[in-house]
């Protein structure tokens, strides 16, 4: 993923697009980081984080703010290199499966085994609601 971020980088400054450069450049320092951490984690895994960080943070500034504007084309730019997305009938077609496999499961069992089929893929505040629907 490193070799692409880094031609996705020059693509971006020859097409002089601001916003799109440093959201990549953030990325690939986050990696280099990373990749120099005691505990380094996959790159895939670095930037689901990332995503992940920045859609929380858009509950943190009103509509219209620049913050969140800027915030917003961030998560735009580095969502081409999330996993694919999966609709929630997918998500409901999963826990559904793993309640029938193991009756008298609580949520949290669910959710330990569905957050690694869903991870990046899936907003996990969403499959958890899902979740408590489904056993409710």
């Amino acid at each position: 993923m490193m070799e692409k971020i880094t031609e996705d980088i020059k693509k971006a400054m020859i097409a002089k697009d601001k916003d799109r450069l440093d959201a990549l450049r953030y990325l690939k320092a986050m990696f280099i980081e990373n990749k120099t951490s005691k505990a380094p984690i996959s790159e895939m895994d670095v930037l689901i984080k990332h995503v992940k960080k920045l859609k929380d943070s858009l509950e943190n500034f009103p509509e219209g703010n620049e913050l969140r504007l800027k915030t917003e084309k961030e998560i735009a730019a580095l969502s081409d290199y999330l996993p694919k997305q999966l609709d929630e009938d997918e998500v409901k077609g999963m826990i559904s499966a793993i309640i029938a496999a193991t009756p008298g499961i609580n949520a949290g069992l669910v959710m330990k085994e569905l957050s690694p089929k869903i991870k990046g893929q899936f907003d996990s505040k969403r499959a958890n609601e899902l979740v408590k629907a489904a056993l409710g």
